[in-house]
């Protein structure tokens, strides 16, 4: 069993990159993939762990692209995270995360909610702050009942405490993930909020930019879900990935390698995604809708 979505405390996570490997020993996963959003300074330690306790680490990064309606989200596995010109992308796209963020502590505020970036800050264990850690603060002084209400009134997309950030487009994000000697995964498909049809368009523009897989086991994909994603997989002669999205504390219910408890995303991805680099090291095939 593995799990390919993982995010640490260089972004969001609640445990540093070498917890997480622990926790992920003790249930005696394969592989795990460190997936901060935006950050692979963890990348090291992460991958230094997992050589110690006989673990395969993946070397990941979640980026966030522009996208109109819902959310988009790129995995990208196996990056180097020495690459300058990756390293350079990631530097300005933290730029405009600190200026997103001051953007909507100034919202809540002047919308009755007084907070400091000290108090952000504090949930966050250091300067790598996103909206979760918004929803923290907002928690503890009262303001929500809890992280999911923070969002719903708040802080998700079109709420009165959102407020956008630079971002790269979905093309971008890809290419950006492939210069870096990465695969370029689509994350949880849901969020972009896309009927059947017009989903299917989305993934075939992103195909034509080099994805090379969708994240189809994840603990919010229902069976339907799963079907969809996985018929989608075939049509467009992708890899079927799959992940958690552990936080950690912040997100206690989500379990890492388990999900909500049932999620079991098998060893044979794995093959499929070295399958992919040794294509893709080799010049290999670009990807053909099947007919």
């Amino acid at each position: 069993m593995i799990d390919l979505h993982l995010h640490s405390t260089f972004s969001d996570g609640s445990l540093v990159p070498e917890q997480l490997v622990a926790e992920a020993g003790k249930i005696k996963l394969t592989a795990i993939a460190l997936t901060d959003h935006d950050n692979i300074a963890g990348i090291p330690p992460f991958m230094e762990a997992c050589a110690r306790c006989a673990i395969r680490g993946v070397s990941g990064v979640e980026i966030s692209v522009d996208y109109p309606k819902g959310t988009m989200h790129v995995l990208g596995y196996f990056i180097d995270c020495n690459s300058p010109a990756l390293i350079a992308h990631i530097e300005k796209l933290k730029s405009g995360r600190a200026q997103r963020n001051a953007d909507i502590l100034k919202k809540l505020n002047n919308l009755g909610m007084p907070l400091t970036m000290a108090e952000i800050r504090s949930f966050a264990g250091g300067d790598n702050i996103g909206r979760l850690h918004f929803a923290q603060a907002l928690e503890a002084r009262g303001y929500v009942t809890s992280i999911q209400d923070a969002f719903d009134r708040y802080l998700a997309k079109g709420k009165s405490g959102y407020a956008e950030r630079q971002r790269l487009t979905p093309a971008n994000g890809v290419k950006m993930i492939l210069d870096a000697g990465g695969l370029a995964v689509l994350a949880h498909p849901f969020t972009l909020e896309l009927s059947p049809k017009a989903l299917e368009g989305q993934i075939k523009e992103l195909v034509d930019a080099g994805l090379q897989g969708i994240e189809v086991y994840y603990p919010q994909h229902n069976a339907g879900r799963i079907k969809q994603y996985l018929n989608l997989t075939k049509r467009f002669n992708l890899v079927a990935t799959g992940g958690t999205d552990f936080h950690g504390g912040a997100m206690p219910d989500i379990k890492i390698g388990y999900g909500f408890g049932s999620l079991n995303v098998p060893d044979s991805i794995m093959q499929e995604l070295d399958a992919r680099r040794y294509e893709k090291a080799e010049g290999g095939r670009q990807n053909e809708p099947v007919s």
